[in-house]
């Protein structure tokens, strides 16, 4: 087992990573201040792994509530499901949520236990790729809206991180996929030696190798945990971990949540970002030729969704929490393995772009 720290002073956590992690209790009951415990899981995963998870709360007062599975419930109806069981079994403001499943466990888990009686703790343990080396590290919580994604939540840090890559075995291969997007992201922010490594390491974490897992997820979770430590609450470097989101949302809101995951929508933005970096003189061809052949050989999207168009891309961009004084402001590529944030471009030359895209 590896274990890294988020060092954020007195609200410091730990990630642990590791295999036959679930159910340890050595690693989560001491994070745990009170005497009540509610698992929000979600359907999918509670058949595999809620009982084990359970069974290192036997000391306390524990409840479950087990979610509709998908981004689509990612809202503030399904919301109200983890309030009701929190209220009906008079939970109190010691309570501890444990969100055990992929991104959207985690971020409404979170974003309840940030609201319920104006805050109480949560711990993550996720289960699938992109919840570990992303979102459940940092402390970002909310839902979707139907006219943008993650427009509603709150920062709220977890009292620790239990990273179980066993779990990683009964994630289906496209989730997989999805999840490999935020790690390549990873690569081309600020780590430019990390790129190198996956791309000479592609068929083994598609074949789920636990070894090349558990050092693409500690890589990235240190990324993070550095970035998040720097800047917590997004008002600077942190943003640049938004590389291909501005674009990505606009896809995964313009189409409907959970027609294109969230990985699978990142990925196509990240190329977006690469091309219209290329266009600004920031990259050469080279580059992009690099970043989309990576993206493809991990079986993910690199185009535009059929039909989506600019016009469409662009006014969903505009409602993204990056905007600022009406411009969209993007995480742009420097060089490789070096990305910044800018809102001073060519307006009409993204345009361009993305016509150009569209029609292709």
């Amino acid at each position: 087992m590896k274990t890294l720290q988020v060092d954020l002073g007195a609200r410091t956590y730990p990630i642990s990573i590791g295999q036959a992690l679930l159910g340890q209790a050595t690693l989560i009951t001491p994070y745990i201040k009170g005497r009540q415990v509610l698992v929000v899981t979600n359907e999918t995963i509670a058949p595999l792994y809620l009982e084990k998870t359970l069974a290192a709360f036997t000391d306390f007062q524990t409840a479950s509530v087990i979610l509709p599975d998908g981004e689509k419930y990612k809202n503030l109806t399904v919301l109200n499901q983890i309030f009701d069981t929190l209220l009906r079994q008079h939970f109190n403001r010691k309570t501890t949520l444990v969100a055990l499943g992929g991104g959207v466990v985690g971020d409404m888990a979170g974003f309840a236990a940030a609201s319920y009686q104006r805050g109480v703790p949560f711990i993550q343990i996720p289960t699938t790729l992109l919840a570990q080396v992303d979102s459940s590290v940092g402390g970002k919580t909310g839902v979707n809206h139907l006219l943008g994604k993650n427009m509603i939540g709150a920062f709220h840090q977890p009292q620790c991180v239990l990273i179980d890559i066993d779990t990683l075995q009964t994630l289906d291969d496209r989730q997989l996929s999805a999840g490999l997007a935020e790690v390549i992201k990873y690569g081309l922010i600020n780590d430019l030696e990390f790129f190198e490594w996956l791309e000479n390491n592609t068929a083994a974490l598609l074949a789920r190798d636990s070894k090349a897992l558990s050092f693409a997820i500690a890589r990235c979770c240190q990324d993070k945990a550095t970035i998040v430590a720097e800047d917590e609450r997004e008002s600077g470097r942190r943003a640049l971990l938004n590389l291909g989101h501005t674009f990505g949302h606009a896809i995964e809101t313009g189409l409907g949540y959970g027609v294109c995951l969230h990985g699978e929508a990142v990925a196509i933005g990240m190329c977006l970002a690469a091309q219209f970096s290329a266009k600004l003189g920031l990259i050469n061809d080279d580059d992009v030729i690099r970043i989309t052949t990576l993206i493809e050989k991990m079986a993910l999207p690199s185009r535009m969704p059929k039909g989506f168009t600019a016009e469409q891309m662009l006014e969903l961009m505009q409602v993204d929490k990056k905007v600022l004084a009406g411009k969209i402001r993007l995480v742009l590529l420097k060089n490789m393995g070096t990305a910044f944030i800018t809102e001073q471009y060519d307006y009409e030359l993204l345009r361009q772009m993305l016509i150009k895209e569209s029609n292709s």
